[in-house]
């Protein structure tokens, strides 16, 4: 087999899923199967990534003791190798056609002794799987490899590794090496298991082309407090981008192989026309449409004031909102939101004539000449099953769609669930210029929505053809795309001719709409061609659009020069690239190819995928193990199916593994596994209370005894004593350094629609929130940082972080550790989410369960608010004159603060900033 390279896209969207392998630690204690070393090394290299998983385990037992190596990879990436090292002997993974594999995969399935090792996990994961029984004393190496070519997402790229050991492992490293000659951007990194202990094993160095991120804990930081298990339990994440020009993008070349990354920076946005068609079929009834509603209404909100839209609903019949589309004022928007709101679902799903409107209407409007010129017009289709009226046969509905849409509008589909067929939707979208997705039905299904159409928000450039000079290069990959979106990136690789010249010289050319054009802000640099001229077989938008010409060189010496560092870089990994890039293409366009031209596809990809020992759709490797005479089993890549979450496998139903010594341990990745206790939060500002329990649960209150007695023997005969209520905690707590009083406690009694809690323009940050009266809670809290460019939204559900249009939701009482250029983000079991940096305030949001439970504001360094900061609670934060106590109740007093008065009263209140039960404190309180 050939090595792989190590690499990956700068700007294309990563997700490299690694399980690191391990020991589930009840069973190591039993069994004796122990893992001494684990390792991953990833090579990120030009958009290329090349990722080695290596585990070493011993079977300290005295009987022959069985282990399972489990690691979870990309959906897109290919595994290119696989092999065991018992007792000196290797026993290597063997790539084949997949036929020729079929016959020692059935004989093994025969046997009750094999299955698929390859199943789907997760969203974005695969799961490889192999067993082996390992002998008293003996040791087994354990080494995976796999590649992929990373697609840029929403303007970043994300490399995952998921660390789930389930035990304490005394040589752990994980080093991930990269190297993108167009410059790093930003690099940002986020952990789901990572604290302050932990944090010191993880080391982060960057230059300007090169970072290299090691996490290399040691059996003590690994540990439990007071326990032995291992924190070690979740996700490890690196975001990053590159630097990016207006030009014709960056070639890159390698060994005889260039690629060339194309994402301009610069161009205005191209108007769009969308309709967005909804399936409202009875089966959609319930959470599916309550979140595709909300999902919906923010889509419109995003619409910008250019852009033209429309919405169709179907379910036995499809009816459209308007006749005709409508510009996206707010007027137009306001209306869709209520029509959006007001949809019923009942019937059956008739996805063959709701198609067929949505292009009737877009024909209809060209016809008219009522599209902006310039613009480009998409369908958005969401559906959650497949159709049973009207037009039922899924051939024909995708025939019906094609040819009514004639190549003028591009076509997006959205799959609900997993009653849906994907590969329906598959074909329906890449027929007609588009691409699909499945949403997953869960909490975050409105984020799923929302980020998909983030995805098709700002088309930047239509008709994008790449051109390159034919005495230069040979064997180009797709070099033709109908559309670029903002955030993406388009990938062309190639093979160089034995002769060509010094210089790689390449053209790129696109269309822009003459509405871009007037603003001038089209940069001067570029070659605006004219005149434009009408486009075949593209209706009146899509005519008059202005032709561009991007050009770009490359000198090869140079180049290949770049690519010399082999701590960054693998063996001819270009060359691999390019193959990775050409298969995934030849997949894809057998989706929609005719049948005559699918064999001709398959061979070519088939022909490729065992040339560069790829496990692609069309191959199988073949893992022989050292069990009896030949025990064989067989990793193959597995296909979307509608029950995807029934663990589908390829091939063969799911042996069960043999155990030796009646005794199974396993070397796993699985889900189970310990969770990182809470290692407790700093004490928040100002002098506390000492710690009390709450006087419900502890029976004791900071109440005198002598109040509880009066109250009693105050009482009428017969009647009985009112007990006293509860102690609440307060809507906030202020810190306030360098006054009288450090800690305020607010509680609001007056709100109407969001509040400005606080802002403060020299800190970058503004805080607003929703308070529910009635409820006496937040039902929001959303907090805004300028540098960063971050918005933090909090609900009791769940917090979503969105950055550079990129939703992230996390579960409360969830840990994470996010270090982003310019703040951190860190929140712990109890779900103390804290945003901190060296030069700004500490913000805190809380999801508070003691009484008076709700979302809870915390704020600490408050010292560090500018002059400037103001807003409901950020007034406090100016100069504030005390009052003296009154002289009939020195439990009361005055605060005066920018010309307003407030009346405070000292109170029993809870201090939730430590999390629940919380601890009785004596308080200033104000109510607002």
């Amino acid at each position: 087999m050939k090595p792989s390279a190590p690499g990956r896209p700068w700007g294309l969207a990563q997700v490299l899923f690694l399980l690191l392998a391990a020991l589930h630690t009840a069973a190591a204690q039993k069994n004796g199967i122990n893992i001494y070393s684990l390792s991953v090394d990833s090579k990120v290299s030009s958009r290329f990534a090349h990722t080695v998983v290596t585990s070493r385990v011993v079977n300290r037992a005295s009987v022959m003791q069985e282990a399972t190596f489990q690691v979870e990879l990309p959906k897109r990436a290919f595994i290119t190798n696989f092999s065991m090292v018992i007792g000196g002997v290797t026993y290597p993974g063997n790539i084949k056609e997949k036929a020729a594999a079929q016959e020692q995969y059935s004989a093994a399935v025969a046997r009750g002794e094999s299955a698929g090792l390859v199943k789907a996990s997760g969203r974005k994961t695969e799961q490889f799987q192999v067993s082996v029984s390992v002998a008293p004393a003996a040791k087994v190496t354990f080494e995976l490899v796999y590649e992929e070519l990373l697609k840029r997402y929403l303007g970043a790229y994300e490399l995952l590794l998921k660390v789930q050991p389930q035990q304490l492992v005394k040589h752990l490293q994980m080093d991930i090496h990269i190297f993108e000659p167009q410059g790093i951007s930003f690099l940002e990194t986020e952990s789901t298991f990572m604290t302050n202990e932990l944090a010191d094993a993880l080391t982060v160095s960057q230059n300007k082309t090169k970072a290299h991120i090691q996490f290399k804990p040691t059996l003590s930081q690994q540990m439990s407090p007071g326990q032995q298990d291992t924190v070690l339990d979740g996700n490890f994440i690196v975001r990053y981008d590159v630097h990016r020009t207006v030009s014709g993008g960056s070639i890159q070349i390698e060994s005889g192989y260039f690629v060339h990354y194309f994402a301009p920076e610069g161009l205005p946005t191209i108007p769009k026309n969308v309709i967005f068609v909804i399936d409202k079929s009875g089966s959609m009834r319930g959470r599916k449409i309550e979140q595709t509603q909300e999902a919906l209404i923010k889509i419109l909100d995003d619409l910008s004031p250019n852009d033209q839209f429309n919405l169709v609903s179907f379910s036995g019949e499809a009816a459209q909102w308007k006749p005709l589309l409508v510009p996206a004022s707010a007027e137009n928007v306001n209306q869709a939101r209520s029509y959006a709101d007001s949809i019923q679902t009942q019937g059956g799903t008739n996805i063959n004539d709701a198609m067929l409107l949505a292009v009737q209407l877009l024909d209809s409007a060209n016809q008219k000449e009522l599209l902006p010129e310039g613009s480009v017009s998409l369908i958005i289709l969401l559906t959650d099953g497949d159709p049973t009226m009207g037009e039922t046969n899924p051939a024909r509905i995708q025939k019906n769609v094609k040819e009514a849409i004639d190549g003028q509008y591009s076509l997006f589909c959205l799959g609900f669930g997993f009653d849906v067929s994907l590969a329906f939707l598959e074909k329906l979208a890449l027929d007609n210029g588009g691409l699909t997705r499945r949403i997953y039905e869960d909490s975050d299904s409105t984020l799923q929505l929302q980020d998909f159409y983030q995805e098709v928000a700002n088309p930047l450039l239509t008709a994008v053809t790449f051109e390159y000079p034919s005495n230069a290069v040979e064997e180009v990959s797709r070099d033709n795309f109908r559309l670029l979106f903002k955030g993406s990136e388009i990938v062309v690789a190639g093979k160089l001719r034995d002769q060509s010249p010094d210089v790689l010289s390449a053209k790129v050319r696109g269309q822009l709409g003459r509405s871009d054009l007037s603003s001038g802000s089209v940069p001067a640099m570029l070659a605006l061609e004219g005149p434009s001229l009408p486009l075949p077989g593209l209706g009146p938008s899509f005519q008059h659009m202005q032709n561009i010409t991007f050009q770009t060189e490359s000198r090869v010496a140079e180049q290949e020069n770049e690519f010399q560092n082999p701590k960054y870089i693998f063996h001819s990994f270009m060359e691999r690239l390019w193959a990775y890039l050409t298969i995934q293409q030849l997949l894809e366009q057998m989706i929609s190819a005719s049948d005559a031209e699918k064999q001709a596809l398959e061979t070519r990809a088939l022909s490729l995928s065992l040339h560069y020992s790829f496990v692609t759709p069309l191959t199988s490797m073949v893992v022989t193990k050292p069990e009896g005479k030949e025990w064989s089993e067989v990793a193959e890549k597995p296909v979307e199916t509608k029950n995807k979450h029934k663990n589908f496998y390829l091939g063969g139903p799911l042996s069960r593994f043999r155990t030796a010594g009646d005794r199974r341990s396993r070397i796993t990745a699985g889900p189970s596994g310990k969770t990182p206790s809470d290692l407790g939060r700093a004490r928040p500002q100002g002098p506390l209370s000492p710690p009390h329990p709450h006087p419900l649960m502890a029976g004791k209150s900071l109440l005198p005894d002598m109040l509880l007695e009066s109250a009693k023997t105050a009482s009428p005969p017969g009647t009985t004593a009112a007990v006293p209520a509860a102690i609440q905690a307060p809507a906030v707590i202020l810190m306030l350094p360098r006054q009288s009083v450090a800690r305020l406690c607010v509680d609001i009694k007056h709100s109407q629609g969001p509040m400005n809690l606080l802002s403060d323009p020299d800190q970058g940050i503004e805080v607003t929130a929703q308070y529910e009266t009635e409820k006496a809670r937040f039902s929001w809290i959303e907090v805004t940082f300028k540098n960063p460019q971050l918005q933090v939204r909090a609900i009791p559900e769940h917090v979503v972080v969105t950055r550079n249009r990129r939703n992230f939701a996390y579960k409360w009482k969830e840990t994470l550790f996010s270090v982003i250029p310019g703040v951190k983000l860190t929140m712990d079991k109890a779900g103390l989410l804290l945003f901190s940096s060296p030069d700004r305030v500490t913000i805190g949001l809380l999801p508070w369960d003691g009484p008076g439970e709700g979302l809870r504001l915390l704020l600490r360094d408050t010292h560090r608010f500018s002059s400037r900061v103001g807003g409901t609670l950020g007034q406090f934060y100016q100069d504030v004159l005390w009052g003296p106590p009154a002289a009939a109740d020195d439990s009361k007093r005055m605060l005066r603060v920018q010309g307003l008065e407030y009346s405070a009263t000292r109170l029993l209140k809870l201090d939730y900033q430590e999390g629940s039960p919380g601890t009785e404190i004596s308080c200033w309180s104000v109510e607002l």
